[in-house]
């Protein structure tokens, strides 16, 4: 770990933050003052109801009626009620910007980009909420979407918001049992879907698996199909289709009705990964979602109106949910639709120059296949607008950090944060107003009660143990669907420490007040009695050029576990011994000689989950014969065979 930060907020970077802005409001309206960030997180986990409050007002959050109490206590931790009495509308408060600014800017692989102001989007949600009205969908109806990430899919979800229906999506590169898992459990009355979309220089046709989806979910009233890579699609197969501008009547509807609802009233259904049984529909709320976003956009992010902002997601992942909600913020938020890597590495990168954007969100593999690909943006590219880069889905690690400073620019915030689609938000954040420190996550986020608990479940710092929130807080899932009795509800987060959210993730606060994360609980290596995080492996083995993409498991071995290591060479290479060596060397003399893998083994694949997460868990089910119980859930399953009976782990 470096002895001085990769990079320091400068004063008036300070100043001007929302931060800073929130700081005085609290001032000025309660009379207290905060020397530090850590004072200001210990008040906002002590004082929840004054915190939250807060958010609210500075967030400006639009509502009928306000709330009668911030908070209703309750003996289960996912009972406690929050903003009683209060009645609003998630997507009024997203479409609260009217203006000729532009709202979205959408881009696709084949070099197709459109833009939407928020007039124009305002006028296409009043639309399609009208359509969707007039097709039966009242409050409490589910409508799903099987689209790419473009406007149409942000129209749809917030006309269906609008009416307080609850929107549910996957991508279009789901199979149609991924697909039937998920909506099959739902049960949508509309479905939107696109006849296809554009990735990695193919062209995809979605309609079979339309068909597929339709035939096997009987509640499906309405498909509507967007068109996205032919302008006259075949739909005689689908009898119950129609083409969304034929479904979106003629007539202009007098004016957009936003229905004004609980601040628990159920707006998203999301997804488990799935990769071990049927996936856990887990339902979020309006007020949640909104309140949660509004306080890690402005106060975590520092998103701000002038902003251009940009994450690379599918609708099939929490963090397109997350990218919406920066409307609610009045950002420019910039749609990207296709392979990150087509025709070449820098794609992304092209696209933040060209469209100016400040707030450029990407995964930390993305990080990491840039640096292999050896691409230097400060040299080639003009990112003087550039401001922040976001990173997640997995830890990042130290060598990326110093590749972003080293390569993109000096001044910025590099803000790696990590969260769920659990909680459809963050435990720990960034923040434009603390150093950044290599290898760490900035701050524990405000509101939020994070500690990480030692195997005894006591709370420590600058130990390694599980990642755990010890309070409630407004994004806390209201229920799992069709989880009677909340039995699944309760096994998944509550099991491990009663009454005390468990994550599932391996931490350690550090001497800075950040967090580090070292990979999933249930990915844990324990040769010999010792817990190993896969990611403290994953940041060594990512720093060996010949090494594109890695997987760790630990495998029963005599009476012990012994760590096995899969790798993906670049093309061209093979697994020699004295790469063996160096990938062993490189780890024994990083970490310590219980984390060298005791097997080194070459495969052509990883198997990922389709928002791109290693599905460690997979791997290790079948290298011990157990198989996997859902493999729709990955994006390449196919991949699971290259692990199955390997000669070189029988001995």
């Amino acid at each position: 770990m470096s002895k001085k930060p990769l990079w320091v907020p400068s004063v008036e970077t300070i100043k001007a933050s929302h931060l800073a802005a929130f700081q005085k409001k609290v001032r000025d309206d309660l009379g207290l003052e905060f020397d530090t960030y850590q004072q200001l997180h210990r008040w906002s986990v002590d004082h929840p109801s004054q915190f939250w409050a807060q958010i609210w007002d500075y967030g400006q959050v639009r509502a009928s009626r306000t709330w009668d109490s911030v908070i209703v206590e309750s003996d289960d931790f996912y009972n406690t009620q929050w903003f009683s009495g209060a009645r609003l509308n998630f997507a009024e408060n997203l479409l609260r910007n009217r203006s000729d600014k532009v709202a979205l800017v959408a881009r696709m692989e084949n070099g197709n980009r459109r833009t939407l102001t928020y007039a124009e989007l305002y006028q296409q949600v009043k639309r399609c909420a009208g359509a969707l009205r007039q097709h039966g969908v009242v409050s409490g109806d589910r409508v799903a979407g099987f689209m790419p990430n473009v406007p149409e899919s942000v129209v749809a979800m917030l006309a269906t918001a609008s009416i307080g229906a609850t929107w549910s999506s996957c991508s279009p590169d789901f199979g149609i049992h991924g697909v039937i898992d998920r909506f099959g459990q739902i049960e949508p009355k509309v479905l939107f879907a696109c006849d296809g979309y554009f990735y990695n220089g193919k062209l995809i046709d979605s309609l079979p698996r339309v068909q597929g989806i339709c035939e096997r979910i009987n509640s499906i009233e309405q498909l509507v199909i967007t068109p996205m890579v032919n302008s006259s699609p075949n739909l005689e197969a689908l009898p119950q289709a129609v083409l969304i501008d034929n479904f979106i009547p003629d007539v202009e509807p007098e004016d957009l009705e936003f229905e004004q609802l609980p601040f628990h009233h159920p707006l998203y259904i999301l997804y488990s990964s799935g990769t071990t049984g049927v996936p856990k529909c887990i339902v979020h709320s309006a007020g949640g979602a909104l309140l949660q976003h509004l306080k890690e956009h402005q106060l975590h992010t520092d998103l701000k109106p002038e902003d251009v902002f940009f994450f690379y997601s599918t609708c099939g992942w929490m963090m397109w949910n997350w990218l919406v909600s920066g409307l609610a913020s009045e950002a420019t938020l910039v749609l990207y639709d296709g392979s990150p890597f087509y025709p070449g590495p820098a794609t992304l990168i092209d696209m933040a120059e060209e469209e100016s954007i400040s707030i450029f969100g990407v995964s930390a593999k993305y990080l990491v296949a840039l640096e292999k690909a050896h691409v230097v943006p400060r040299k080639t590219h003009n990112l003087e607008a550039l401001r922040a880069v976001l990173s997640t889905a997995s830890p990042l690690s130290a060598e990326s950090f110093r590749y972003v400073y080293r390569e993109f620019k000096e001044s910025l915030t590099l803000a790696s944060i990590s969260g769920g689609t659990d909680i459809l938000s963050g435990f720990v954040e960034g923040n434009v107003c603390l150093p950044v420190w290599e290898g760490e996550i900035q701050c524990l986020a405000l509101g939020m009660a994070v500690e990480i608990w030692n195997a005894h479940g006591e709370s420590v710092t600058q130990e390694k143990g599980e990642l755990v929130c010890t309070q409630p807080f407004p994004s806390t899932p209201l229920y799992f669907w069709n989880d009677v009795d909340n039995k699944r509800y309760k096994s998944a987060y509550f099991e491990t420490y009663p009454g005390v959210w468990t994550q599932g993730d391996y931490g350690e606060i550090t001497e800075h007040g950040g967090m580090i994360i070292y990979g999933r609980s249930d990915a844990l290596l324990n040769p010999g009695g010792v817990r190993i995080g896969t990611a403290e492996i994953y940041r060594q083995v990512e720093k060996i050029d010949a090494v594109i993409d890695s997987v760790c498991i630990g495998q029963a071995w005599n009476d012990d576990v012994r760590v096995v290591l899969f790798v993906v060479l670049r093309e061209g290479l093979l697994l020699t011994d004295a790469l063996k060596q160096a990938i062993q060397r490189v780890i024994r003399e990083e970490t310590t000689p219980r984390h060298v893998p005791a097997k080194i083994l070459s495969v052509a694949d990883i198997p990922r989950t389709i928002s791109g997460k290693v599905v460690e868990l997979a791997v290790r089910q079948i290298v011990h014969n157990e198989g996997v119980k859902n493999s729709d859930a990955l994006a390449n399953p196919e991949a699971l065979k290259l692990f199955e009976n390997l000669p070189e782990l029988q001995c």
